[in-house]
Order: C-alpha cells, then sequence, then structure tokens
C-alpha cells in the first residue's frame, strides 16, 4: 500500500525522515532533558527534521510552491531558534531550547495530520476540518505536555 502513495525516492527518503523525526522527537519529548541520552537522540531529531524539511522542497504535489513548503520553511526555523541558544548558551538559553524544540516536535505532528489527511480524504472540505481539528487536539495535548515538563524544570 505505501508503494501507491509515495511514488518517488525523494518521497521515500522524506518519508524515513519523517518518521526517524517522530520517534526521536517523542522520546525527547518524553524523557528526561539535559543527559547524554537526551542530547544523542536530539541529534537524531535534528538531523532527521534538517533532511526530512529539505527533501520536501523537492516534492511538488500542489503545482509549486505550497502552504507545505512555508511550513517546512518555518519548522526549519524553529530546529534553528531551538538550536542556536545550545551553542551560544547566553540569557535564558535552556528555556529557548525548551520551548523552540518541544513545539518542533508538536508542529511535526501537526504535519502528519496533515499528510494522512492529503493521502485519505479525497474531498477538499473535509480535508480542511479534519486537519484543523487534529492540530487543534494535537497542540492542545502538546501545550499540556510541554507546561508540565517547564514546571519541573523551572522554566514557566
Amino acid at each position: 500500500m505505501l508503494t501507491e502513495i509515495i511514488d518517488s525516492s525523494v518521497g521515500w527518503f522524506h518519508f524515513i525522515t519523517a518518521i526517524l523525526a517522530m520517534v526521536s522527537g517523542t522520546i525527547v519529548l518524553l524523557n528526561k532533558k539535559g543527559t547524554t541520552f537526551h542530547k544523542r537522540v536530539g541529534y537524531t531529531y535534528v538531523q532527521s527534521m534538517i533532511f526530512m524539511n529539505v527533501s520536501s522542497f523537492f516534492i511538488i504535489n500542489f503545482d509549486g510552491f505550497s502552504i507545505f513548503h512555508f511550513f517546512a520553511i518555518i519548522s526549519l526555523l524553529s530546529i534553528i531558534g531551538g538550536m542556536l541558544p545550545t551553542i551560544k548558551k547566553k540569557n535564558n538559553w535552556l528555556a529557548y531550547h525548551f520551548y523552540f524544540m518541544n513545539w518542533s516536535v508538536v508542529g511535526l505532528y501537526c504535519a502528519f495530520w496533515a499528510e494522512v489527511g492529503t493521502r485519505f480524504v479525497n474531498n477538499m472540505k473535509d480535508f480542511w476540518w479534519m486537519v484543523a481539528l487534529a492540530t487543534f487536539v494535537t497542540a492542545f495535548i502538546g501545550s499540556i505536555i510541554i507546561n508540565k515538563q517547564a514546571k519541573k524544570l523551572n522554566l514557566k
């Protein structure tokens, strides 16, 4: 069934890096922060996100640049926003890293619902409602998890 949905090597690369990003991002989101394990899995997340986002620009489904490419740019900016503070380590760097990276994972899951919608919903009217609802629920659950962990880390 996947071979009917993914019809190019770029599509396969994008799919595999997206799955890797979802798994590694979830692991980082749900585990203790600042450990060697966190850093290793976090770098896997960052690399897979970069590869996934860059590969998205080689996938043209809507006759050129689309809203999905726009959100790939936003996603890349969130990765940069999350990683720069870890390099500079200035002025509340941990909070910037924490929020940018955690919301990056939530955004990835929101993008997952949009991708599911493009593959399995035939009516565009239904597509937008399904994606909006799934995105809202995903962001709501993500905010609960992020705020709970921010409290534990005294970032609130």
